[in-house]
């Protein structure tokens, strides 16, 4: 499956290069700090890597939201729900389209091509969910995370952290070509929905 992420990376990567060309220099000229975003994600074997996206949030974003977690009751508890917020203030207006879009995502394509992601995987989390997964945190661990999965495809907004787990593990339990094939057919129209 690696050879096939490499050349689908690669191809996607030449096709794409025009639209990520554009959303850097819009970036660039209109939002405060670097267009390209690498924040530290856990992949394989639980090892850290920097996961590259597109900035859609202001500068100050984890300090924004450390002030926003204390002084609000109610964002906290949908943060420790779901690990985001549905209205986040943080998101910049470019943000927002580039995320309801998933063109924020398209630097992954380089983290596919070097090893870190694959094109299908559980979604790339943080060190400190690596406890909410609890036992399943090897099978997670199992795989390289995935630039689309089948959490991408079939969540909601309201999807609770709990199952967002239980759905990583039954696609790390169930996983084969066959079934990448069908999550990455239905990226295609979550993406264009906006819920990809």
């Amino acid at each position: 499956m690696r050879a096939v992420d490499i050349v689908a990376a690669a191809a996607m990567i030449v096709l794409f290069m025009p639209v990520m060309a554009i959303i850097w220099v819009a970036l660039r000229l209109f939002e405060k700090g670097p267009a390209i975003f690498a924040h530290e994600r856990i992949g394989r074997d639980l090892a850290p890597f920097p996961c590259l996206k597109f900035r859609t949030m202001c500068v100050d974003a984890d300090a924004r939201l450390e002030a926003l977690l204390s002084s609000d009751e109610m964002l906290k508890r949908e943060w420790t729900a779901t690990q985001k917020l549905l209205c986040d203030p943080r998101v910049t207006r470019l943000g927002r389209f580039l995320r309801n879009t998933s063109l924020d995502e398209l630097p992954q394509l380089f983290n596919v091509l070097r090893g870190d992601m694959s094109l299908v995987g559980p979604r790339p989390i943080v060190a400190n969910e690596v406890r909410r997964y609890g036992r399943h945190a090897l099978d997670y661990a199992s795989v390289r995370p995935g630039l689309t999965g089948l959490w991408q495809v079939t969540r909601d907004e309201t999807t609770s952290y709990r199952r967002r787990v239980a759905t990583d593990v039954f696609y790390v339990r169930n996983r084969g070509i066959g079934f990448d094939c069908r999550i990455l057919l239905a990226t295609i129209p979550a993406v264009l929905g906006g819920n990809g």
